[in-house]
């Protein structure tokens, strides 16, 4: 612990100077008279640099986003896949698997589904329910959107959507494929 230096001892015998006690009994020890405190220079501030009257310099424009998994679809694909009208081309059920062999079945079907000009892979993660440790559930389900953004075949999906109730709700997912 550092020594208060004298500046510092000054200003805290100040402060507690002016502590008044809670209870009602009577005080013991001195109470040291309290002196108004010196006053501060405040720092003086750098003078203000005046912009240039005449129109703002032309920035660069921004550059262009690069499109992410889940932003593509119009409203037509949306209410499609909200009402369960969409038929998958492509289920994949990741029941069973760890983290490592579910990544490895998703890369896996992505590559098959886009050779054969599927449009629709129905993705069955597992609904996360709530464990004690040691049982982690739920990881895939939460490691998925990850993967899918870092994935080599990420610029081929145009968007990732939960599933209507009859093709498992909330446990599962369409990825919604570009052509």
């Amino acid at each position: 612990m550092r020594q208060l230096s004298p500046e510092e001892r000054a200003l805290w015998e100040r402060v507690t100077a002016t502590i008044q006690p809670l209870s009602r009994g009577p005080l013991s020890g001195r109470i040291a008279e309290v002196q108004p405190p010196a006053p501060i220079e405040a720092p003086v501030a750098p003078p203000i640099a005046r912009k240039p009257k005449g129109p703002p310099p032309r920035s660069a424009p921004p550059p262009p986003q690069a499109v992410r998994p889940g932003t593509t679809l119009d409203g037509h694909w949306d209410r499609r896949l909200r009402s369960g009208a969409v038929e998958p081309d492509r289920v994949l059920d990741l029941h069973g698997h760890n983290l490592d062999s579910a990544w490895t079945a998703i890369d896996r079907a992505l590559e098959q589904a886009i050779a054969a000009g599927d449009r629709v892979v129905l993705l069955i993660t597992g609904h996360h329910r709530a464990g004690e440790p040691p049982v982690e559930r739920g990881r895939i389900r939460a490691a998925v959107h990850d993967w899918l953004a870092v994935s080599r075949h990420a610029a081929r999906i145009a968007a990732v959507r939960n599933a209507h109730r009859r093709h498992g709700g909330g446990g599962s997912l369409y990825l919604v494929l570009r052509r």
